[in-house]
């Protein structure tokens, strides 16, 4: 449940002015201007059914929830944003909104492990089938589908990890041929670089946890839907409505894996710094990209931002700026644990997106999961979430690392 009517229309505001102010009038009552954490499980009601601005259960709507709900909302350019208390609990409420028993989905064939692991293990025994699919390839994905079957297509870019990116208004126009919904999961590029719904998509997926929440110390996601998505297959949602939003609502409420309103609370503030913490992201990821490139212990780098990326241009187009991840391969499983064991500022741990940089071994980390399935990643892949530090001490630490 959101509240944006109350609020100005921002959409021809620029992108940190929207990150800043969408959702977050200053408090009515104090004239507070940074939204207060409403620490509370209940609200008081003026007579049965009498609520005041619409609240009366936090697992159904909550002020801070609200707030930050609004801003996903206005950042993304969508229609309405619906916060969880993580990445996968977004993605499940969504993925069963969608989905029904015998339906099919198609994913990337270089997923995050942990939506392979949701869409095998969890909706697989609920009846789900699943095509994974190299999505920067449209006409791949095309090929993919199933006429009548096939609810969404799911794609990563960039991708996580290995850094592909597909081209949102052409697998748009695949889906949608054929009845299905377009699902971008924009939790690497974040909406500061990257905005999947004004590019056709009909719905983006985030792990806040990452970028937008940006400093390591909440764990979120959330789900924000184009204006007027509807189901796939002009199904009718638990609501009677055939709204996409109206049916992840529902859900939302029914199921009750919402953000928490201190959670929220951090992850708006992160929110507001984003599009500056992007530019550094982004500015030192470039310089190290080079590096490791030029390194003769690195045999090759993912990044989109270098011109030997095969999608660069495409990244060029959809992307203000190509992000903070970075892959690279050693060309041997030990020398990969090696680099990532003798790190000192990088530091050995999972998740990403944090203003600190981060180093780890997907194929025995984050993509553990994935081992032995089509999805499985190079054993000599190293991932790196460039921070914003200071560049010249993170080049001397790969450096290091590397020149064992």
């Amino acid at each position: 449940m959101t509240n944006s009517s109350e609020h100005p229309d921002w959409s021809t505001s620029g992108f940190a002015t929207r990150a800043i102010h969408a959702g977050q009038d200053p408090d009515a009552s104090t004239g507070a201007v940074v939204p207060p954490i409403y620490q509370v499980s209940t609200y008081k009601q003026d007579g049965v059914g009498g609520l005041r601005g619409g609240y009366e259960y936090s697992r159904s709507a909550n002020p801070t929830r609200t707030a930050l709900e609004d801003a996903l909302a206005a950042v993304e350019l969508g229609s309405r944003a619906f916060a969880f208390s993580s990445g996968l609990a977004a993605e499940d409420t969504l993925l069963r909104a969608v989905l029904r028993p015998g339906g099919h989905l198609v994913i990337p064939d270089d997923a995050y492990g942990g939506t392979y692991r949701l869409v095998s293990k969890v909706l697989g025994a609920w009846g789900v089938d699943f095509t994974p699919v190299n999505t920067s390839d449209p006409a791949a994905v095309a090929a993919a589908i199933r006429p009548g079957q096939t609810a969404a297509v799911w794609v990563e870019t960039p991708s996580n990890p290995l850094l592909g990116v597909s081209d949102i208004p052409a697998l748009a126009d695949v889906a949608h041929t054929a009845g299905a919904l377009l699902i971008v999961d924009n939790t690497f590029a974040t909406p500061a670089l990257q905005r999947p719904l004004t590019l056709g998509a009909d719905v983006v997926v985030h792990s806040t946890t990452k970028y937008i929440g940006g400093h390591s110390d909440v764990v979120g996601g959330a789900v924000v839907t184009a204006v007027g998505a509807v189901l796939p297959g002009g199904a009718t949602g638990p609501t009677g409505s055939q709204t996409l939003a109206d049916a992840v609502g529902f859900l939302q409420n029914a199921a009750g894996a919402i953000a928490g309103p201190f959670d929220a609370w951090l992850t708006l503030r992160g929110l507001k710094t984003l599009g500056l913490r992007m530019e550094r992201h982004s500015q030192n990821a470039g310089e190290i990209a080079l590096f490791l490139e030029a390194h003769p212990r690195v045999e090759s780098v993912l990044y989109p931002g270098l011109p030997s990326h095969p999608q660069h241009a495409l990244a060029a187009r959809q992307m203000s700026a190509f992000g903070g991840m970075i892959s690279f391969r050693t060309g041997s499983l030990e020398s990969a644990l090696d680099v990532v064991s003798r790190t000192k500022v990088f530091t050995l741990a999972e998740s990403l997106g944090g203003v600190e940089s981060l180093i780890e071994h997907p194929a025995k980390m984050t993509h553990a999961s994935v081992v032995g399935s089509a999805l499985e990643v190079p054993d000599d892949l190293v991932r790196v979430s460039v921070g914003i530090e200071d560049v010249a001490d993170l080049l001397a630490d790969l450096e290091q690392a590397l020149g064992r």
